[in-house]
């Protein structure tokens, strides 16, 4: 679930500020399809919010859906036994209101991170991208783990606090402390559209 209205906002994470660049970025939308409904579900207006603003400002967008290859990885399959998201099952599918656009790139990836295997860096090389900015489900699995990769392969991040989700608060709490302290400037649905007003 996103942090609830005026407890925790980005600028409770803030540690350092910056403007994404709309010229140089991409938005990340993290697997927001059937299997995570419930989870998306608290965030997907500021998801729909953060899909319309980054269009709005000439940026890419992709979306990843997680897909389990048979046999699973061995560590994902410790982790969630019984728990798979098989291809060409609804639990698979983007939700309808994620936003995708005809034309969006859409990766799918078998672990926590969009990078792994999917060949997501070498397509935002090829659009010039040097920023990513990270939303979607769930903040401390795959959207943390995403921002991670992304930091250690040389963009700049930007993580969402309104337009990611997961299981409990705790645990997006964290993840938005430890972005905020080593990996991302935090942002939200505000944030990016006094950002993006203020580039035009």
């Amino acid at each position: 679930m996103p942090p609830p209205a005026g407890a925790s906002s980005y600028t409770r994470h803030e540690t350092r500020r910056r403007d994404p660049n709309p010229r140089e970025a991409a938005l990340l939308v993290i697997d927001v399809q059937g299997h995570f409904a419930s989870l998306a579900a608290p965030a997907m207006p500021a998801i729909a919010a953060t899909v319309a603003l980054c269009r709005g400002a000439g940026m890419p967008v992709v979306y990843t859906r997680h897909v389990d290859a048979e046999p699973r990885s061995r560590p994902l399959a410790e982790w969630w036994a019984g728990d798979r998201i098989d291809a060409g099952k609804p639990a698979a599918e983007l939700l309808p209101g994620a936003g995708r656009a005809e034309g969006d790139l859409v990766v799918e990836k078998g672990t926590y991170s969009a990078f792994a295997g999917t060949g997501l860096e070498e397509a935002l090389r090829g659009m010039g991208v040097e920023e990513v900015i990270v939303a979607g489900v769930m903040t401390n699995l795959c959207c943390e783990t995403t921002a991670r990769d992304a930091f250690v392969r040389g963009f700049r991040v930007f993580f969402s606090a309104d337009a990611t989700a997961t299981a409990s608060r705790d645990l997006h709490e964290a993840t938005l402390a430890n972005m905020a302290y080593g990996f991302a400037y935090i942002v939200d649905c505000n944030r990016l559209d006094a950002a993006f007003r203020k580039g035009k």
